[in-house]
């Protein structure tokens, strides 16, 4: 490959002062880097000196950094560039520009049989839509099952379809290469199908006709305790603590009172004569027991009756008849008072 030329040429017409100076700058500092080698850099800078100030001498040296970096279709495609160019200028500037032109397809014919040719083609069954980049740039159709002149190395192509997921592919082309590539479409995920309306779903069983119709009347038997129940409960304990102190404290009295007997005499009659003091305390602790047991008796007997009274008048739902009827009608409660010369009682009775 020959020597690189540079002969300048007059400025167009419409740059604008800055963006001469800006791309006289890029244009050198990407000679340099491509004098030393540096193409990542160098060539960058090349095409961005063009962009701002096109010249003929920018375009030529911007394709000879392409074709020294080995990227031969792009180089190819800038030779070409310049030979388009070349053929708008007029007379005396294509004098001036004429060796490079001579190098120019110099160049370019010695690169052509270089640059690498890719096909992509897409499945027969790819879905309308789907996009398809090459290294970032998207193929339309028409660029589709055709060959492509790409430059040498590695290169990734993408596939896309209308709501699903992308799929990459990475391969490496060598010079002169001709490749062609089938692409791989992702297809879109399909919903799981919906069970039919007659289907019960999998954790649920069947149900007959007449177990749902069995089931539909059915009313759900009620839960929880109500407050007038509550009210029972705790009214018929109170009263079982009642009898049971009444019961336990008739039954100290009692004692007392038998030791209180066999040391004083004439009890009964409230003027009762004891041969010691112990004797005496006897009756005293029998009377304040006794009268403690009354009280507990009576209180108890009280709230057994008001319990009583609250469990047989308690309304019912509708809900909860059927199952509290059997209880009602088997279980007969009944109660009565006891009394006696040393004490009394409450008596309760039921039967279930």
């Amino acid at each position: 490959m020959s020597g690189l030329l540079c002969i300048a040429i007059a400025a167009p017409a419409n740059a604008q002062p800055d963006a001469v100076a800006v791309a006289e700058s890029l244009f050198n500092r990407g000679l340099a880097d491509m004098l030393a080698g540096k193409f990542q850099t160098g060539c960058p800078a090349l095409t961005e000196s063009y962009r701002l100030d096109p010249r003929a001498g920018r375009l030529f040296t911007l394709a000879e950094c392409e074709a020294k970096w080995g990227r031969t279709a792009t180089a190819v495609a800038r030779y070409n560039d310049f030979l388009s160019f070349y053929s708008r200028l007029s007379e005396s500037e294509q004098l001036k520009q004429y060796d490079r032109y001579k190098l120019v397809l110099e160049q370019r014919d010695a690169l052509v049989p270089l640059v690498p040719q890719l096909t992509l083609s897409l499945p027969a069954d790819a879905p309308a839509g789907t996009q398809v980049q090459r290294d970032g740039i998207t193929l339309e159709g028409p660029s589709l099952g055709i060959a492509l002149p790409v430059n040498p190395g590695e290169h990734v192509v993408t596939t896309k379809a209308p709501g699903g997921p992308a799929h990459e592919v990475r391969f490496t082309i060598e010079k002169s290469e001709q490749k062609t590539i089938e692409l791989e479409v992702k297809l879109p995920e399909a919903p799981p199908p919906a069970p039919p309306a007659d289907q019960p779903l999998p954790h649920q069983p069947a149900l007959s006709p007449s177990q749902r119709d069995e089931g539909a009347s059915r009313t759900p038997a009620p839960t929880g305790t109500s407050g007038r129940r509550v009210l029972t409960y705790v009214t018929g304990g109170l009263a079982l603590g009642g009898l049971i102190a009444g019961g336990v404290t008739g039954a100290m009295a009692l004692s007392e009172s038998r030791h209180a007997e066999e040391d004083c005499d004439d009890v009964g009659s409230g003027r009762a004569v004891c041969k010691t003091a112990e004797g005496q305390a006897a009756g005293k602790r029998a009377k304040d027991l006794g009268l403690v047991s009354t009280i507990g008796f009576g209180a108890g007997a009280a709230l057994a009756g008001t319990a009583l009274v609250l469990l047989l008048t308690e309304p019912s739902s509708s809900g909860s008849q059927a199952s509290a009827a059997p209880y009602r009608q088997a279980g007969a409660v009944s109660w009565s008072l006891l009394a006696g010369p040393t004490g009394g009682g409450v008596v309760v009775r039921s039967q279930w």
